[in-house]
């Protein structure tokens, strides 16, 4: 276990090996001409069970511009499919990927683990210390797919092309469904400023989810009184636990943080992102369901908060976007310096006039712009937790507290 004593930023739950596949459309292509899919099998919702339904899920999403995460029957076909690219490993999570962005802006961490090994030990910086829950070495791997804008795979009955550059995210990681909680979780909460909390998404258990709440409650009161809780929802593999989440969680968290695709989820229809009116709407309703201090929803135009605490966040919003924007321009590796030359970039023109309409529209709303980036091959995976690392490091720059 690493030291914990005056580190400022907890970040939990979980971490994870990724396997960041290379985009090749001629090996897609080969698959799919050796796997003989066709248009009308295009499906994200049906059990990916082996190499072939793994396909025919990533081809259906890439098709529909559309990012997400799935479950897979074992990490054998997560090794099975890789196997056909090129790949690089990296450190995934959200949790973990704020703390590499807060590492790079030289802020200092402590990530709650549940699982290790030697890619967890060589890829964490000296800056990134830890808690974990494991008791032995695991790699359940996952495979992430990240696709450009015009992405284009030939299928034997037509073709498919990307209207939009996003990324898919594929495992099964029995450490992250079980989410053991380290013994000392409670002692790290007791020196946190900030306590990042995400990563319930991939459990199925529902009564072991019900225990690792009442468990995380309990390590919870160690926390300062003015300590920040932030909590970042992400695609749950069975979108009823998220309730459960909410209904132990909610009290407890002062801002709840969530991407496009994950508001759409929610409300079950489509937003148009550059509609005032529809996102006025879409905002109206999200909080009806997630009443908290501070509700953030990010996407690639903007970033909004709504609730009584929005305005004393925006700070936080603009750093958020300025980092995100910079991980998907640069990729990992930026610095300080490097987000600071995103900021003097261009915005989009879209977002901000959203932006402007929204904070017309609602007396409680706060918005940043994103940026308008012309990026040949843009970093699309990570960037809602390098969201959640720019809106930390505002707050651990500045000492702002809830």
């Amino acid at each position: 276990m690493s030291e914990v004593v005056d580190r400022q930023l907890v970040l939990g739950l979980g971490g994870t090996v990724d396997y960041e596949l290379r985009w090749d459309s001629a090996v897609f292509d080969r698959l799919a001409f050796e796997h003989r899919v066709r248009r009308h099998e295009l499906t994200a919702s049906a059990p990916i069970a082996d190499e072939r339904s793994l396909l025919v899920a990533v081809l259906a999403l890439v098709a529909a511009g559309t990012g997400a995460e799935r479950f897979v029957a074992s990490s054998e076909v997560v090794e099975a499919f890789s196997s056909h690219f090129e790949y690089a490993v990296t450190l995934g999570g959200t949790g973990v990927r704020a703390g590499l962005v807060l590492d790079s802006l030289g802020i200092p961490s402590v990530q709650h683990l549940v699982s290790i090994d030697d890619n967890v030990r060589r890829l964490l910086p000296p800056g990134v210390s830890f808690v974990s829950s494991a008791t032995e070495d695991t790699l359940d791997p996952h495979l992430i797919v990240q696709y450009p804008a015009g992405a284009h795979v030939r299928l034997l009955d037509g073709d498919i092309i990307s209207p939009s550059a996003n990324r898919l995210i594929f495992a099964n990681d029995p450490p992250n469904r079980e989410m053991r909680l380290a013994p000392v979780l409670s002692e790290a909460l007791a020196t946190a400023g900030v306590f990042l909390v995400s990563g319930f998404n991939t459990m199925q258990d529902h009564a072991l989810l019900a225990q690792r709440l009442e468990e995380l409650q309990r390590a919870m009161r160690a926390l300062p009184a003015d300590a920040l809780v932030y909590y970042e929802d992400a695609g749950f593999y069975t979108r009823a636990f998220s309730e459960t989440v909410r209904a132990q969680l909610l009290p407890s968290i002062d801002v709840y943080g969530m991407n496009e695709d994950e508001l759409q989820e929610y409300l079950g229809r489509a937003v148009d992102l550059l509609d005032p009116e529809d996102v006025t709407r879409a905002l109206d309703e999200i909080r009806a369901i997630i009443p908290v201090p501070a509700l953030v929803v990010h996407t690639r135009h903007w970033a909004l908060a709504v609730g009584p605490d929005a305005a004393r966040h925006r700070a936080a919003l603009e750093s958020a976007v300025r980092v995100s924007a910079t991980r998907y321009r640069l990729g990992d590796g930026f610095t300080a310096a490097d987000a600071a030359q995103t900021a003097t970039m261009d915005r989009h023109r879209g977002g901000e006039m959203l932006v402007a309409a929204v904070e017309r529209a609602v007396a409680d709303a706060v918005g940043v712009p994103a940026f308008s980036l012309d990026v040949e091959t843009p970093t699309t995976i990570g960037l809602g937790d390098t969201f959640v690392g720019g809106f930390l490091a505002a707050h651990a720059q500045d000492g702002e507290q809830p």
